[in-house]
């Protein structure tokens, strides 16, 4: 039985496959970098899937290669960052950002469904604290997640009580996509001031606690929108 990662490369993917191996657990990763994705799966011993979740029929291919392999838990931890003041935006930047966080998450589910219902598995989506927060230049992801957090809830009370879904809504996080904004000493700075913690995300924050959430550990959580953001969404 298997944990399916989707995004698995990024900083809180890779951290999440690297806990779940090192606690005698088995991944399947995914992700659309051939090269990274291949020297993580080398170093965990586990299968994987090289493709993009904005391909057609992206989930068929993942299931083609996991065959019969049982899943007992979905990480969907892909994401974007793309902020622009609202007269720059475009149709098409909202339709490219639903499409990746909202709508692919909904078709692995879908793809996923029977397998995590037969072993009483768990899903577990990502969100970004600029949802519950009011940032300026964030109308492209802040909707797109905000649209996650209703997915999340909606989907608790469907799926329930033989899967259980939870989402995670991190602040800012090392990563490779947030670099544009942290390769700048000064604003990284500034940024993790805006935290009572006084510091950036590292993946392991929000990694540690996806662990939980996918594990019998967590087995009377369904539901919930959680905030690892170093107080930022309650306290400032």
């Amino acid at each position: 039985m298997k944990k399916l990662i989707l995004g698995a490369t990024g900083s809180i993917g890779s951290s999440l496959a690297k806990k779940i191996v090192a606690e005698g657990g088995q991944v399947h990763l995914v992700g659309r970098d051939e090269a990274s994705i291949t020297n993580l799966a080398k170093e965990l011993n586990s299968t994987f899937t090289t493709c993009d979740v904005l391909e057609d029929n992206f989930a068929d291919k993942i299931f083609n290669d996991l065959g019969d392999t049982p899943i007992n838990g979905l990480a969907y931890c892909v994401g974007s960052i793309d902020l622009k003041p609202i007269k720059m935006t475009k149709k098409s930047d909202y339709m490219q950002s639903f499409n990746l966080n909202l709508i692919s998450a909904t078709e692995i589910i879908r793809r996923s469904s029977d397998s995590l219902k037969q072993n009483k598995g768990s899903i577990v989506l990502f969100s970004t604290v600029a949802v519950r927060r009011g940032f300026t230049n964030h109308s492209i992801v802040a909707s797109a997640k905000g649209a996650v957090e209703g997915l999340t809830v909606s989907l608790a009370a469907e799926l329930a009580p033989n899967i259980r879904v939870n989402c995670i809504a991190p602040s800012l996080t090392k990563s490779k996509i947030s670099n544009f904004i942290l390769k700048n000493d000064k604003m990284a700075e500034s940024i993790a001031k805006m935290h009572p913690l006084k510091r950036i995300g590292e993946g392991s924050d929000s990694s540690s606690f996806a662990n939980f959430l996918l594990s019998d550990n967590s087995s009377w959580i369904t539901g919930q929108i959680f905030g690892v953001d170093g107080g930022r969404s309650s306290l400032t």
